[in-house]
């Protein structure tokens, strides 16, 4: 029963890998709720098992139900027939998950994309270009929800038909950074945002590297965008492999320091890529989506005015009514899914 699970993931000191391991041990969570002194002591320390005879805050079990109560929220745990296969097989899977949004988007292909939270204004038109081509192409888009390169692949990703999951390193009742607070609702709406650690649970340092095993855990692969030699985004990397996920990385000037991760990350064997498709195509994805992909592109405003002979960026924001930021993230995104190509002088052509 889902409220077994709950009340014993809300006993303090008992983590996931302990309340995994009682699992195994026990069968079931009303089984450990139940079980004597004698049996938990081979499984725990006295401290622990006093923590469990004398059970969760009441205040933050009743919270917790209320909260799970609300249209959209839901608790997701190992016992639960729809708990992704892929995050299942990982080391060290989350024995459960708090959920707000559409869970049913756990269960469709991902790939995470992630990157340094001081990200470039290159970095961010990449990561959203890349997030949006990649989501429009039927792949759920996932990450993390921090500053930078996280938020824009956010919000590519919830423009196409794969959506995109926020896997957050707080209680779901807290918004982390406070500045994502429009996003995290608008994830919350039209996708996905989960986490491992209860409600109230504070944005505390050591809960972001650990969350990050989820990350690259739900997804067939991690594109990392721009990275420190030092950034998170290289745990997620690390992890990835271990799990047996794809690694990806775009690469950059080598002047760049947010471009020295992700090019340790190529020397050690992840797949350079310039463009969503190396992606697709990597991934054996493309074939599907092709035709989901033209059929996207025909009424593109953008294509339609553009013809046979380049133009420049001023022309078409003449011709589109588009703000200059706005069309140079739309002609980044047709560049990447090959419908475009920028000349030498600021010039663009279409390719069909």
């Amino acid at each position: 029963m889902t409220g077994d699970w709950l009340r014993l993931a809300l006993i303090p000191g008992i983590g996931a890998q302990t309340l995994t391991r009682l699992i195994a041990a026990f069968g079931t969570p009303g089984a450990v709720l139940a079980g004597g002194r004698g049996a938990l002591a081979a499984h725990l320390s006295p401290r622990q098992i006093d923590a469990l005879v004398a059970g969760p805050d009441a205040e933050l079990l009743a919270r917790t139900e209320a909260w799970l109560d609300a249209p959209g929220h839901s608790l997701l745990t190992l016992a639960d027939a729809d708990y992704p296969a892929l995050l299942r097989e990982i080391a060290d899977p989350p024995p459960l998950l708090y959920c707000k949004g559409r869970r049913e988007l756990l269960g469709a292909p991902a790939l995470a994309i992630v990157g340094s939270r001081n990200a470039t204004a290159q970095g961010v038109r990449d990561a959203e270009a890349f997030a949006e081509a990649l989501a429009g192409a039927g792949l759920t888009v996932v990450s993390g929800l921090a500053l930078g390169v996280d938020a824009a692949a956010h919000r590519g990703g919830l423009r196409g038909a794969g959506s995109s999951i926020a896997v957050v390193g707080t209680g779901l009742d807290r918004i982390y950074p406070a500045r994502n607070r429009a996003l995290a609702h608008q994830l919350a709406a039209e996708g996905l945002i989960v986490s491992e650690f209860a409600l109230g649970t504070r944005p505390l340092p050591g809960n972001f590297p650990r969350r990050n095993r989820i990350i690259s855990g739900l997804a067939r692969g991690v594109l990392v965008v721009e990275a420190a030699p030092d950034s998170g985004s290289l745990i997620t990397a690390r992890l990835a492999a271990e799990q047996g996920r794809e690694v990806f990385a775009i690469p950059g000037s080598i002047h760049s320091p947010l471009a020295r991760g992700c090019h340790a990350l190529i020397k050690t064997g992840a797949k350079l890529v310039e463009s969503a498709e190396d992606i697709l195509e990597e991934m054996a994805w493309h074939v599907v989506t092709r035709p989901l992909a033209q059929q996207q592109t025909v009424s593109d405003p953008v294509l339609a005015a553009m013809d046979t002979a380049p133009l420049t960026v001023d022309s078409l924001a003449e011709r589109t009514g588009l703000t200059l930021d706005a069309l140079s993230a739309k002609l980044l995104l047709l560049e990447l899914e090959g419908h475009v190509a920028q000349l030498p002088g600021g010039r663009y052509q279409r390719l069909f």
